[in-house]
């Protein structure tokens, strides 16, 4: 058959029927393991190519740019950055129906050339904007008790409330509190 030619039945095409057994088993790649060791360490960390002047958070292998290999090029980062963008979600990720609607937004690492998905909590959504300081307050006990399992909240800078009132928190176990 020609590339050009179409499909007259869907019997036409090859399938499968049943099973197909798939044994596989997902890693994050070494730059990912850094990095989520690191945040068990309390630390927040990116890959910095020095011929680009670019740090990538979370942390890559090579530059996007040069193609360098930045395995031996981690620095740590700060804690503070700013809504790149949000939205309201209103379902969990089981998709089911929250009571209340909660944030999620791109935080750009301040000083770095990339961010995290993450939830804003501990403000209302009239309240969020884009450009809105926030700062990261890392939890290793947290974090090795929960063991990534629950997730936790951005708070806007200013603010001095605790974490995320039991609605759900992010997989890094931190919590982004207001500041200066």
């Amino acid at each position: 058959m020609a590339l050009i030619e179409r499909f007259q039945k869907t019997t036409d095409v090859g399938y499968w029927e049943g099973q197909i057994p798939m044994n596989y088993i997902y890693t994050v790649g070494r730059a990912g393991e850094k990095f989520f060791r690191e945040i068990i360490a309390g630390k927040l960390f990116g890959a910095r190519c020095d011929s680009c002047k670019i740090t990538y958070v979370p942390p890559r292998t090579y530059c996007e740019k040069c193609f360098a290999r930045l395995e031996d090029s981690y620095v740590e980062v700060g804690t503070k950055g700013t809504v790149h963008t949000f939205t309201q979600c209103y379902e969990t990720f089981d998709a089911i129906k929250k009571k209340e609607p909660s944030i999620v937004a791109v935080i750009r690492i301040d000083g770095t050339d990339g961010g995290l998905v993450h939830w804003l909590g501990e403000v209302d959504f009239e309240k969020v904007s884009i450009g809105m300081p926030v700062e990261q307050s890392l939890n290793p006990k947290r974090i090795e008790k929960e063991a990534f399992s629950t997730l936790s909240i951005l708070n806007p800078l200013n603010s001095l409330q605790g974490c995320c009132g039991g609605r759900g928190c992010s997989p890094f176990a931190t919590e982004w509190v207001k500041g200066l």
